[in-house]
């Protein structure tokens, strides 16, 4: 499956979990949600990815953690915020970017309508 293919089996998956929760939750209740939808689906998908920096020729481990990784291509970064700001796509291109991965998706949950809080982040290699 590309990149796209498996974004766009997510994106059902999370307006899945938001139909069935609605907003207002904590983002840990949506990732586990959403982790448990994907494995579900028949998708690898790990939880808390570690995203080391590599500084010259030594790897640092400052903390950074992706909240989903399927398939070892899509990164999901989730937020319950009242909405996305800049920061936080730029988060998710740095971790695209530390990676070296394609694409991302950006999910903000606490949305009336799913649909205005998802957020495609292309990391032009």
């Amino acid at each position: 499956m590309t990149e796209n293919d498996i974004s766009r089996v997510v994106i059902g998956l999370a307006i899945e979990v938001h139909k069935a929760l609605g907003p207002g939750l904590l983002e840990s209740t949506y990732k586990e949600c959403l982790f448990y939808k994907i494995n579900k689906h028949g998708l690898f998908v790990e939880k808390e990815k570690p995203m080391p920096v590599i500084f010259e020729e030594i790897k640092l481990d400052c903390g950074y953690r992706v909240d989903l990784l399927v398939e070892k291509k899509l990164i999901i970064e989730l937020k319950s915020v009242e909405s996305l700001s800049v920061i936080h796509l730029a988060q998710t291109l740095t971790y695209l970017k530390l990676g070296n991965y394609k694409l991302g998706l950006l999910i903000n949950f606490n949305e009336v309508l799913l649909r205005n809080g998802i957020r495609r982040v292309i990391n032009n290699l």
